[in-house]
């Protein structure tokens, strides 16, 4: 008997939007300031994922052989973080691109009434900046944010947070995503991870995570978690499909 979901979560770099060719111009950005040479985007894409002080902690050490105790313990992560934040608010949006079925996805489970989140460990500004650009904002009731809370994935507080805005248990509630951050959390969490195969997740294959099913596209995703229980629909918005126009 098929699982019926209710919730699902959605991770958002590498899994709805190809953002790692925006990512790689703000570090860049911040490493020629620092007077250094770029790194290839192919190198950045793989350290995509745990959020934005994480990919440019792992650039600055690629590029200057520090150690992590040396780069976390000084002054000097904040100022490249203060260049970061510069840097990527003009480049945030400009050169991401959805990947394919992500809209489909998206309007065939409003139409199944079922709640959509993003949890994803991105800072909140440039998560509402993404999905403003490709006019995803309306297709989303909840956002966790990296810096929404004092926590972020893989602490399943990420998940429960969504839980409790949407009366929704565990048990019909799938993650998606692309990475092994995601697939702890849904395992911290004791919900269902479902993956794509196309993401950063260093550079590895998603199978090696183990997810409980791999999607080829978001297209599939409708169809594969079908409509939403019957117990649930008192409490779970059904939207009109009328957000997220393309």
């Amino acid at each position: 008997m098929r699982t019926m979901f209710n919730l699902v979560l959605f991770d958002l770099d590498g899994t709805l939007v190809d953002t790692a060719p925006e990512i790689a111009d703000t570090i860049n950005d911040v490493l020629e300031a620092c007077g250094h040479e770029h790194i290839c985007s192919h190198t950045i894409r793989n350290w995509i994922g745990h959020g934005a002080r994480e990919t440019m902690l792992r650039a600055w050490k690629h590029t200057t052989h520090a150690s992590d105790e040396e780069i976390r313990g000084s002054a000097h992560l904040a100022h490249l973080m203060e260049l970061f934040s510069e840097s990527h608010h003009r480049h945030c949006g400009t050169r991401s691109q959805l990947f394919p079925g992500v809209v489909e996805c998206l309007k065939g489970l409003q139409k199944r009434c079922v709640a959509t989140a993003m949890v994803t460990n991105k800072e909140e500004r440039f998560v509402r900046q993404v999905l403003a650009v490709h006019r995803l904002t309306d297709y989303f009731d909840t956002v966790v944010a990296g810096d929404s809370f004092g926590f972020k994935k893989p602490d399943p507080a990420t998940v429960q947070h969504c839980l409790q805005v949407h009366g929704v248990e565990a048990r019909h509630t799938v993650l998606v995503g692309d990475s092994s951050v995601d697939a702890a959390t849904a395992r911290n969490a004791g919900i269902a991870f479902w993956a794509v195969p196309y993401g950063y997740n260093g550079g590895q294959p998603i199978a090696d995570e183990k997810p409980d099913r791999i999607l080829a596209t978001l297209a599939e995703l409708p169809a594969a978690i079908g409509d939403c229980a019957p117990w649930a629909r008192g409490t779970v918005h059904c939207r009109e499909t009328t957000g997220g126009k393309t």
